[in-house]
């Protein structure tokens, strides 16, 4: 089976969220500051090791590439600025046709998850062409399961996520994500850089000043986030608290823990970066039993959750949605 990106994170939204119930794991301490982690499978998966699924993944959309039945390349559909992307109120992006009626797939990856780049290399262009042939409506809802993490890997996927929501107002998101793929750094490096985010929004053909100024801007506030504050909220909490009650509250309890005890989020309002973490928190509130959310890449069919084997199969995942009745998205176009 494929990997996936580990377990939902212990990032939590900011004021007014939705907490996610995936309770706070104190797994270390760095310099004397007490770091919140995910579970230790995260660390495998990072990695790509302990599971060769990805590979196979990868190699079964070669393999089906090589009998004509799907391409070896994606890039099948490219945004002239007036196509069928339409970016809903909650940040997410809905890739469809004008008036599809057809089945609902969504699909949740962080663009520092590893297996989400497998997925995306077998399955993405799979995706897109269901989407563009009015067979599907993919319906994108970026994550970041390493949001409390150390840096690189935390900033590394808060930047990303932020910019390609940034690069979502111009109609560009898909093609963009494309390049944020394309472009992962490795586990442990220092990727995403605002150099390099803003000269892919020109790649992609946005040539507004207000994206790269936009992408400036959230990257002051991931520094923030993981730099300062998520290290003070713990911290504080670990005093105040102690590890023990620490190690049962949700994320989303510790964030409103600290605006009650001067550890303010306030600075995350209105930031893609808060929508990001808020969207993140809400999946894990989202789904339950079979369907639970657990890790990236996962995708759903009319809130069904896909299995990880059939997502990075294209045959698999194109008679999964041909097999679908038509769905319903649950957003709001923005």
């Amino acid at each position: 089976m494929p990997p996936t990106g580990g377990m939902p994170p212990v990032g939590g939204p900011p004021p007014g969220g939705k907490k996610s119930k995936t309770p706070l794991i104190v797994a270390m301490v760095v310099a004397g500051v007490l770091v919140v982690a995910l579970v230790a499978v995260i660390a495998a998966v990072v990695l790509g090791t302990g599971n060769d699924g990805g590979t196979a993944g990868g190699a079964a959309a070669q393999e089906e590439a090589a009998d004509g039945s799907e391409p070896e390349h994606r890039k099948t559909w490219e945004s002239d600025g007036d196509g069928p992307e339409h970016l809903q109120e909650d940040g997410s992006v809905v890739l469809a046709e004008k008036g599809a009626d057809a089945p609902v797939v969504e699909v949740y990856a962080d663009f520092q998850c590893p297996a989400c780049q497998q997925f995306e290399d077998a399955s993405g262009d799979t995706l897109q062409r269901l989407a563009t042939d009015g067979e599907a409506i993919v319906h994108y809802r970026p994550v970041s399961i390493f949001s409390q993490q150390p840096a690189p890997l935390s900033s590394n996927s808060l930047r990303a996520a932020a910019a390609a929501r940034a690069a979502a107002d111009y109609g560009k998101f898909v093609e963009f994500s494309d390049l944020l793929f394309e472009n992962q750094p490795n586990e442990g490096e220092s990727g995403f850089s605002v150099k390099d985010l803003s000269a892919w929004g020109e790649d992609v053909g946005i040539d507004d000043a207000a994206f790269a100024e936009r992408v400036k801007e959230e990257d002051e506030i991931v520094d923030t986030y993981v730099d300062d504050y998520t290290p003070r909220l713990t911290r504080e909490a670990q005093d105040k608290l102690g590890a023990a009650k620490l190690s049962t509250m949700t994320v989303g309890e510790l964030i409103e823990w600290g605006d009650d005890n001067g550890v303010d989020s306030s600075f995350l309002d209105g930031t893609y970066v808060g929508e990001v973490i808020t969207a993140t928190s809400s999946v894990s509130d989202r789904y339950s039993g079979d369907d639970a959310f657990v890790g990236t890449p996962s995708v759903y069919i009319n809130g069904k959750m896909v299995d990880h084997d059939d997502a990075f199969k294209p045959k698999a995942l194109k008679k999964a949605v041909k097999d679908a009745s038509p769905g319903e998205v649950d957003t709001v176009h923005a």
